[in-house]
């Protein structure tokens, strides 16, 4: 690897690894929220959960290529994070807790990312 990929990489790094700890965990409250018996109650959750997974997706990849646009990525995925976390924190169990918290790990660090 050459000293220039290697830089990029260690800058974006830690952000990466959130976003795709995000993205894992948005995944996983996903399929547990289809199982919960309030299942109607959680369309929007359901919903935000999908736009976090994706745009998690999309910036660890934009920051891994070295794209001159992850900083914008990154801003919107801030947002969506929060997002995401304030609607996951309407419910109780332990998924949508745990889910919380992490979206708002990557949000602060995406935020970072943002305006570094």
């Amino acid at each position: 690897m050459t000293t220039a990929m290697q830089t990029h990489m260690d800058r974006y790094q830690k952000c990466i690894d959130i976003c795709n700890k995000c993205m894992t965990e948005c995944e996983f409250c996903l399929d547990a929220c289809m199982h919960e018996p309030d299942v109607d109650a959680r369309v929007e959750c359901m919903s935000l959960l999908l736009d976090c997974i994706g745009i998690c997706a999309m910036s660890a990849k934009y920051m891994a290529g070295n794209s001159r646009f992850a900083s914008q990525v990154c801003g919107l995925c801030a947002e969506i994070c929060d997002a995401c976390a304030d609607e996951c924190d309407k419910f109780k169990d332990n998924h949508c807790q745990t889910c919380a918290d992490i979206c708002r790990q990557c949000a602060a660090e995406c935020r970072a990312m943002a305006t570094a």
